[in-house]
């Protein structure tokens, strides 16, 4: 048996979207079910390199496939500038559940922002107005394209508009996706007032006011990820329905952790997990909704999610390069 080694061009070559999707959504239904593993993230600070090392580890059973897998990733804001490396860097490791046997070793950093696309997208699917055309992008970083990339598989988007401080890489996205939609720069009060509206920063100050925001838009907080984050003003969280993907993780490094911690908001504030939307034990969007917020901290079971799709289809297709990590002989002593 050998293990598949897949870099970030063969991770991105065996994405589909669609499926990454579905894949996503089984798994919050696994979770839901209680038919999930996910053991909390776990931190290592390393305050003396500005970083940190995160693990997250999962197991999770859906209707006819299962899996297994850890993600190993790190936020180090320094490597850019210091040592022309990306701030974020991921490493999965994707196994077998039966035997344990590693079935491929991927990048994690592409799978990353794959799955946090899916992520918004289920969340989006259950609790956007059904004719969503505009989308709003707060944030042209690297997770932006996917934001806008698996949204629009869920909903008919016509009209996007980004924003974001640094007006070239608002001209990157633009020029990216010219030829798929009506895409153009602009302020986040305009982003603010679209259909969907995803956030993709990492400020700790809130930079959309409740005033900005349309009275239907359905809200993806995707930037907060570590404590003291904060993107969404306190009083959008309040007005809305808030849908969380984790009480654990969302209330300690969330977009709702300021606010709870400050007791600003509590949990009669949260309308319910994401994963119980998806099973119908509770509704999604009805027709009285005004505002709708889905806070993501991006869990482990949906990178497993993600890797099952992309190992499925790399094995089927050959992609990648093969070799032997364990060796076929099993050792006694």
């Amino acid at each position: 048996m050998e293990t598949l080694l897949l870099n970030r061009d063969a991770v991105d070559e065996n994405t589909q979207m669609e499926e990454v999707i579905r894949a996503v959504e089984d798994a919050f239904a696994a979770y839901a079910r209680g038919d999930a593993q996910m053991p909390a993230k776990s931190y290592i600070d390393l305050p003396q390199y500005n970083g940190d090392f995160r693990s997250m580890p999962a197991y999770l059973e859906a209707e006819d496939w299962d899996a297994a897998g850890i993600k190993w990733v790190n936020v180090h804001p320094d490597n850019p500038e210091d040592y022309d490396l990306p701030t974020v860097m991921g490493t999965m490791v994707y196994s077998n559940p039966e035997n344990a046997f590693p079935l491929a070793i991927m990048d994690g950093t592409e799978l990353t922002m794959k799955r946090t696309g899916a992520a918004a997208a289920v969340a989006t699917d259950h609790l956007a107005v059904e004719d969503a055309t505009t989308m709003g992008i707060i944030g042209a970083g690297v997770q932006s394209y996917t934001q806008l990339e698996a949204i629009s598989k869920v909903r008919p988007i016509e009209e996007v508009v980004v924003s974001d401080l640094d007006e070239e890489r608002v001209a990157d996205f633009i020029a990216y996706f010219e030829d798929e939609f009506d895409v153009r720069a602009g302020s986040i009060e305009e982003a603010a007032q679209c259909d969907v509206l995803s956030t993709v920063t990492p400020v700790e100050d809130p930079i959309v006011s409740r005033e900005a925001i349309g009275e239907h838009t359905h809200v993806n907080a995707m930037g907060a990820d570590a404590e003291g984050k904060h993107e969404l003003a306190d009083e959008i969280l309040l007005d809305s329905k808030l849908v969380i993907d984790d009480h654990a993780q969302t209330t300690h490094s969330g977009e709702i952790n300021v606010p709870y911690h400050e007791g600003v908001l509590t949990d009669d504030d949260i309308y319910g997990e994401l994963g119980d939307i998806v099973v119908g034990d509770v509704e999604g969007r009805t027709g009285e909704d005004g505002i709708t917020v889905f806070d993501s901290t991006g869990l482990a079971i949906q990178d497993v999610a993600a890797a099952h799709v992309v190992y499925e289809h790399a094995d089927d297709n050959d992609n990648g390069y093969p070799f032997d990590l364990i060796g076929t002989e099993t050792e006694t002593k």
